[in-house]
């Protein structure tokens, strides 16, 4: 019973996380880039691009052009992922119908400054809570499980194809180069909020070792066993030593205190891990 209350009231916070997310999102098309006729880049920023063009409803086009990439992601990432970003398209499409476009900024720096900002903290809340906002999101995401790097960058350069496009129909480099400012901060935020890309490696020195692996090796993480002595005590111990993302950290520490208490745990930043270290995968 413990568990299942558990699990809704995980369910419950993940819905009140998408919502909001999807709201922030609408929020930052609506009042912030489209006035301004500003492009926050990826699947959203062609709808955007489509939009001016031909007047059409935005809102709608990122649903039509979301669909094809949501198929994809059903079959290449986890599928509790991407039922997550369908519920994020759609809300995010539902917001757009009901919040007005309204020039919150008249200054156009600000506006690509500010929308940057608030899309990119929409979009990493979705990505960090096993989501995201779909688009681009979703093909970065595929590329991360594949090549290790910062999902941001990787948005960065599918989202520069986007600039050339609309360079291409506007011929205008001014709101180009706004939109370049709004892409780059949607990038920083997401890479300041989606961290499992960023890597830690834990040393846990440990009396109770076949406790602590029976634990931590339920997680799909290498763990590595070195003996050790106390120079004051004199005393053999193991130290664990594993490689874990920012992200996983956190449970991590968790489970160590479950087992033993009094272990002693030293955290490193880790540059880059060479070798097999298989992002996971959400069943």
């Amino acid at each position: 019973m413990t568990v299942v209350n558990f699990n809704k009231k995980q369910f419950l916070l993940r819905l009140i996380i998408f919502t909001l997310s999807s709201a922030c999102l609408s929020f930052g098309f609506n009042m912030l880039l489209i006035p301004s006729h500003l492009l926050s880049g990826g699947v959203s920023g062609v709808a955007m691009l489509i939009g001016y063009i031909s007047n059409s409803n935005i809102g709608w086009l990122y649903l039509a052009l979301n669909l094809p990439i949501l198929i994809w992601g059903w079959f290449s990432l986890g599928k509790k992922f991407v039922v997550w970003s369908i519920y994020s398209v759609i809300t995010s499409t539902i917001f757009m119908q009901i919040i007005p476009v309204y020039a919150l900024a008249d200054d156009i720096l600000l506006a690509s400054v500010f929308g940057g900002i608030v899309v990119g903290f929409a979009s990493g809340l979705a990505l960090r809570s096993g989501g995201s906002t779909g688009g681009f999101d979703i093909i970065a995401s595929i590329i991360t499980q594949k090549k290790d790097m910062p999902i941001g960058v990787i948005l960065s350069g599918l989202n520069a194809l986007v600039i050339a496009l609309h360079i291409l129909f506007t011929h205008n480099w001014e709101l180009a180069l706004y939109s370049l400012v709004a892409i780059f901060c949607v990038g920083k935020l997401i890479d300041g909020i989606h961290i499992k890309h960023l890597k830690v490696t834990v040393f846990i020195i440990t009396t109770r070792t076949e406790e602590m692996l029976q634990t931590l090796l339920s997680h799909p993480r290498g763990i590595t066993i070195i003996k050790t002595r106390g120079a004051y005590t004199s005393s053999d111990r193991d130290m664990l030593m594993t490689v874990r993302t920012r992200y996983e950290l956190a449970e991590l520490k968790k489970n160590i205190h479950s087992v033993d208490k009094q272990a002693f745990v030293t955290i490193v930043e880790t540059v880059g891990v060479l070798g097999e270290f298989q992002k996971m995968k959400d069943k």
